[in-house]
């Protein structure tokens, strides 16, 4: 006898509305269950959002946001750890609650310990990432401090570039911007 997989939706995630210990995400209609970040993970976001904010405020051009859910459908829900907007893109993006409905430009993932959740982030939402139309994605990795820059290319998100603590960031996307990789750990 074959069993039919359990099928996630955005509804099912009110099941664990009072559990603060841990994150709730769906992909493809898949669960997936992490405990909340570590201290130093989110200190490193905040780094991530602190200079990407600082370049907008000079700019004008968007805004970041740590931890924001994207509901891309009710089968694909996540919360990426740090996301950049331009304010024309946040304009279509944001729901009447404010909550995110699309791909902002730019995702950016900071690895939590452990092949589960390294897996989760350079495959599963690498892809959900691609296919939703992300134009940039950077995976952060605190412990080699470190950073892959993918970047849209014919369609899908392509490694462009892996940048160690003295290389600098930059991006197409933010023009003029730019940030030494050790600044964000």
């Amino acid at each position: 006898m074959q069993t039919t997989p359990v099928r996630w939706t955005t509804d099912d995630l009110e099941l664990f509305a009072g559990d603060r210990r841990n994150r709730y995400e769906i992909i493809d209609g898949e669960l997936f269950v992490t405990k909340s970040p570590s201290w130093d993970h989110q200190s490193s976001c905040g780094n991530i959002v602190t200079v990407l904010n600082n370049w907008s405020d000079e700019t004008g051009l968007g805004k970041a946001a740590i931890a924001p859910g994207i509901i891309f459908s009710d089968s694909d829900n996540v919360i990426p750890d740090v996301v950049w907007a331009s304010h024309e893109r946040l304009k279509y993006l944001l729901d009447e609650a404010g909550h995110l409905t699309g791909a902002p430009e730019l995702v950016i993932e900071v690895l939590s310990p452990g092949e589960k959740n390294e897996k989760r982030d350079r495959e599963t939402k690498l892809k959900l990432y691609s296919v939703q139309g992300v134009q940039e994605y950077w995976i952060c990795d605190s412990i080699q401090r470190k950073v892959e820059v993918y970047r849209r290319e014919q369609a899908a998100l392509k490694l462009v570039a892996t940048l160690f603590s003295q290389d600098e960031l930059t991006s197409p996307l933010l023009p003029g911007f730019t940030c030494l990789v050790n600044k964000l750990f």
